[in-house]
C-alpha cells in the first residue's frame, strides 16, 4: 500500500525531525499519489476520510495570532464555537499567511514542526474515536501515522467539539 522513499524532500525531513525532537517514532513517508485533501489521502492510504487529520490555519482577526484546528477529514469546522474559546473573530488564514507561519504550503501542513510556535491548537473530539490517525507531514504526498491517544501529547491541543 504505501511505497517509502527514504530519501525524503526537504519538508517531509523538517516533520520527520519535528516528531524525534518530541520523542515520537512516527515515520514519515511520501506517496506516490496526492493526500492534498482528506479524500485524496483516505484512498491512497486505504483508510476512512475520518481518520484523516486536517491541518487547518486560522487567524484571529484583531491580534492576528494563528490558530491550528486539527479536524476530522469529515468534519466542518464551526467557526462560531472556535471564535468563543479565543474571544475574537477568526478567519481562514491565506496561502502567505499560512507559510510564514508554518513553513509549509497548503495541503501539506503538519500538526507539529511549525516555524513559529502556535499557542491556539485545536484538537476535533471526533479524532480520538479511532485508534490509528494520518496526519500530512510537509507536502501533499508525504503523511505520518499516528495513535489518535498520542496526538494530545504531540500538539499539546485542547480537546474541542468543532462541528
Amino acid at each position: 500500500m504505501i511505497n517509502e522513499d527514504k530519501n525524503l524532500s526537504k519538508s517531509a525531513k523538517v516533520v520527520q525531525e519535528a516528531l524525534l525532537k518530541k520523542g515520537f517514532s512516527f515515520e514519515v513517508v511520501e506517496l506516490p499519489s496526492s493526500t492534498r485533501t482528506a479524500k485524496d489521502a483516505a484512498n491512497t492510504l486505504g483508510c476512512e476520510v475520518a481518520q484523516i487529520i486536517k491541518s487547518l490555519l486560522f487567524r484571529s482577526e484583531k491580534t492576528n495570532q494563528p490558530i491550528l484546528i486539527l479536524a476530522s477529514g469529515i468534519n466542518r469546522v464551526n467557526e462560531i464555537m472556535i471564535e468563543k474559546i479565543v474571544g475574537e473573530k477568526i478567519v481562514k488564514a491565506d496561502a502567505g499567511f499560512t507559510r510564514d507561519v508554518t513553513g509549509f504550503a497548503i495541503g501539506g501542513v503538519p500538526p507539529v514542526g511549525h516555524k513559529q510556535t502556535i499557542n491556539y491548537i485545536f484538537v476535533d473530539e471526533d479524532l480520538l474515536k479511532f485508534d490509528q490517525l494520518w496526519a500530512a507531514a510537509g507536502t501533499p504526498n508525504a503523511v505520518f501515522s499516528l495513535r489518535s491517544n498520542d496526538l494530545l501529547n504531540l500538539t499539546d491541543g485542547k480537546i474541542v467539539a468543532i462541528k
